[in-house]
C-alpha cells in the first residue's frame, strides 16, 4: 500500500468514526405557550442559532417534533421515535406506570399555570350545577387537562362520559376547539395557553376556573437516553434550566421569540396581544417536587386512569 493510499484510508476511517460519534437528539414539544422552552428551542434551531445546540457542542444535533397532546408524545417515546419531550404531567405519569417504571424519567419542570376552563361569556354556566347536560372539550383522553376536567366534574357529583352521562367530555384537538366552541358544538373547553386566551379573545369566552398553581409542563426523557448518554442529557438539562431562567429575566424578548416560533409552527400569525394574555397566566420554572406528582397520580386514579399506580421512586432523574 502506498503512503498516499494509506493516508486516504486513515482519513476515511477517522471520518467514519467521527460521524458515528455524533448524537442526534430528537425532542418533542407542543406549539403552546405552556411549552415555551420547546417553542424557543425549535425556532432557534430552524433559524440556525439553536439555543440547545450552542450548549451541547458540535457532536450533537437536535431535531424537533411537534405533537398535539401528551399521550401521542409518550407513544413516540415508547416507539423510540423521540428521546426527550416537553409534556404535561399526567401523560408522563401514565407512561411511567405503564412501563413499570422502566421507560420514563422526569428531568425538570418547565411551566406552571396557563390552564383553564372556558365557558361562553353570554349564556354559559354560572355555577357548577349548570354544567349538567353540557359538552366539555379537552385536548386528548388522559392528558393533563382531561384529567383535571374529569376530576373537577366528579368532585361536583357528575357522571362523566364521552357519549352520555351527566356531562360529556369530548376529546378535541387544540386547533379545533375554537371553531367548535364558537359554533356551539362545545359548551366549554378545558385547555392550555394560548388556546385559553384565543377562546377568550376570539371566541367570546370567559374564564370560569383557572389553574394558576397546577403543574402544566415537564421535561422528560427515555431511560435509554440517560443510560447511554448521561453526559449529553445532563447538558440538555442544564441548557433547559438556563433557558428557563433567561425567559424569566428577559420576558419581553422571550415573548417575541415564542410568538415568532408559534407563528412558524402553526403557519398562522400569532398576535402580541394573545401572547401577552397567555404569558400573564404562566410561571416558568424548572423546579418540580415529587409530592406535586403524587397528587396528580391520586387525581388520575380517582377518575379511572392509572389504576395500577406504582411508587415514583425512579421517576425523578438525578444527573450523575
Amino acid at each position: 500500500m502506498t503512503v498516499m493510499r494509506f493516508v486516504f484510508c486513515l482519513t476515511a476511517l477517522l471520518a467514519s468514526v467521527a460521524a458515528s460519534a455524533k448524537i442526534v437528539l430528537r425532542v418533542g414539544y407542543f406549539p403552546n405557550v405552556t411549552h415555551a422552552q420547546g417553542v424557543i428551542g425549535s425556532y432557534s434551531t430552524a433559524q440556525g442559532r439553536g439555543w440547545f445546540e450552542q450548549r451541547l457542542g458540535p457532536d450533537v444535533t437536535v431535531q424537533w417534533f411537534a405533537f398535539n397532546a401528551g399521550p401521542s408524545a409518550m407513544e413516540a417515546i415508547f416507539a423510540g421515535s423521540i428521546d426527550l419531550t416537553y409534556v404535561g404531567p399526567s401523560p408522563a405519569l401514565n407512561a411511567h406506570i405503564r412501563s413499570g417504571g422502566d421507560e420514563i424519567r422526569v428531568l425538570a419542570g418547565a411551566a406552571e399555570g396557563g390552564a383553564a376552563l372556558v365557558v361562553r361569556k353570554i349564556g354559559g354556566p354560572q355555577v357548577p350545577a349548570e354544567f349538567r347536560g353540557k359538552k366539555v372539550g379537552t385536548p386528548q383522553p388522559g392528558n393533563t387537562q382531561d384529567v383535571a376536567a374529569r376530576t373537577w366534574l366528579r368532585q361536583h357529583g357528575f357522571r362523566v362520559s364521552t357519549t352520555g352521562g351527566d356531562v360529556q367530555v369530548i376529546p378535541t384537538a387544540n386547533a379545533d376547539q375554537l371553531a367548535l366552541f364558537t359554533t356551539g358544538r362545545l359548551d366549554a373547553v378545558w385547555t392550555v395557553e394560548p388556546w385559553v386566551s384565543r377562546l377568550e379573545l376570539e371566541g367570546g369566552g370567559r374564564i370560569y376556573l383557572e389553574q394558576r398553581q397546577a403543574v402544566t409542563t415537564l421535561l422528560v426523557a427515555r431511560a435509554k437516553l440517560l443510560r447511554e448518554h448521561p453526559a449529553v442529557a445532563k447538558k440538555f438539562l442544564a441548557a433547559h434550566q438556563e433557558l428557563t431562567e433567561w425567559m424569566v429575566a428577559h420576558e419581553g424578548e422571550a415573548r417575541r421569540q415564542v410568538r415568532a416560533g408559534l407563528t412558524a409552527a402553526t403557519r398562522r400569525e400569532v398576535s402580541a396581544e394573545l401572547i401577552d394574555a397567555a404569558w400573564a397566566r404562566l410561571r416558568f420554572t424548572s423546579k418540580i417536587r415529587r409530592d406535586q406528582l403524587e397528587g396528580l397520580v391520586a387525581d388520575a386514579q380517582n377518575v379511572g386512569f392509572l389504576r395500577n399506580a406504582i411508587p415514583l421512586d425512579q421517576l425523578l432523574w438525578s444527573p450523575p
